[in-house]
């Protein structure tokens, strides 16, 4: 059975502020599209977007900002422009509320909660108000709704703003990297954040271990993969330490660029505050590159085997610098590490993840 699949994200991947949630979402929509469903991709529009086209079998529909997607597209359910058999609402913090609509099915996917990042982000009243959007009106909305979490960690936070956990699938990223045998690992130590240049990424943290670190490592690199506008105060930041000959920012790269960067460094540094899954820890497994997270992040916690794949820290940077420095310095550990996320990673598939995604929006679409 061939479906009309309507999905509402506020970014696609050409998005400026793209990250690891849009990978997830567009490879699932071209994966559909080549199972033979339709799939409509209703998105904000950004500088220099085209508003509609058709890439690799997905329809993107781009119409309103940053945050006038969301009425607009409520509007557009409400009129049943898009007569879809069921609709995939991506709640990024911020509800689509697609279900008030009453005309089909909704799947709400939710990558993680957004508790610690709306203070981040936005000023105390703004925070206090998406939280309450979040936490409160959403689990109401959404009650008789199925979801689907990026995560284990995910799933119970889910619960815990009381949304039934008989309710919520897992289904997982995958990966589409391939180890590159031809790229070697860099001659000397170094570290590599991948993300974007957001406050809530807390590349600072990196940043900081680097230049507690480069005294006893003097060779010692970080390349920062990735574009935001919060780029400015990292560039002062890195003057402010002086670490100004040992950083690199790369900007945004292309797929091979990055996959390069991820093979040749010793560590992945990831300081993010909040994480549904952390698609990058499986990129940088796949080339044998273990990572550094904080447990408190959440997504890592289930993407990271601690101890074995890479390692989980509880909070600050002083623990964050001590697990970065461990791993640069002690070889047999960091080969061991290595070997194991290898392996580690190549469980994940993105033909299964859209597998379990067209059983899910079939069974979905099947109770309408």
């Amino acid at each position: 059975m061939a479906l009309r699949i309507l999905l509402l994200n506020w970014r696609d991947m050409d998005h400026p502020e793209a990250g690891g949630a849009e990978k997830y979402l567009v490879t699932v929509a071209e994966g559909l599209a080549a199972r033979g469903h339709e799939v409509i991709f209703r998105t904000a529009a950004y500088p220099g977007a085209v508003q509609e086209e058709v890439v690799r079998g997905v329809r993107y529909i781009r119409k309103g900002g940053r945050l006038g997607i969301y009425p607009r597209a409520l509007a557009a359910n409400l009129l049943r422009r898009y007569d879809a058999d069921v609709v995939v609402d991506v709640q990024n913090g911020m509800p689509f509320l697609s279900p008030l609509t009453r005309h089909r099915p909704v799947v709400n996917l939710v990558h993680h909660v957004h508790k610690e990042q709306w203070p981040v982000v936005f000023g105390p009243r703004l925070s206090r108000a998406g939280w309450w959007l979040e936490s409160r009106l959403a689990p109401i909305v959404y009650r008789n709704t199925d979801y689907v979490a990026v995560s284990d960690s995910t799933r119970a936070e889910l619960s815990g703003l009381g949304v039934d956990a008989n309710r919520i699938q897992v289904i997982h990223n995958g990966t589409d990297a391939t180890p590159l045998d031809a790229e070697p690992r860099s001659n000397q130590p170094s570290m590599i954040v991948l993300g974007r240049l957001v406050p809530q990424k807390r590349i600072e943290f990196a940043l900081e271990a680097l230049a507690q670190l480069v005294g006893e490592m003097p060779t010692l690199t970080l390349d920062v993969v990735g574009s935001g506008w919060w780029e400015s105060h990292l560039l002062e930041r890195v003057a402010e330490l002086g670490i100004d000959q040992h950083v690199t920012f790369h900007g945004h790269v292309s797929e091979a660029e990055k996959h390069q960067l991820l093979a040749r460094a010793w560590v992945h540094a990831l300081p993010s505050l909040k994480e549904g899954w952390g698609l990058v820890v499986v990129e940088a497994g796949i080339h044998g590159t273990p990572t550094v997270a904080f447990s408190e992040a959440g997504g890592p916690t289930n993407s990271i085997v601690h101890g074995r794949t890479g390692l989980l820290v509880d909070h600050g940077s002083e623990a964050f610098t001590q697990a970065v420095r461990s791993l640069l310095v002690d070889d047999d550990l960091r080969d061991r590490m290595s070997g194991e996320v290898t392996t580690w990673v190549s469980q994940f598939h993105w033909d299964e993840t859209v597998a379990k995604w067209e059983q899910a929006l079939l069974r979905s679409a099947g109770s309408r």
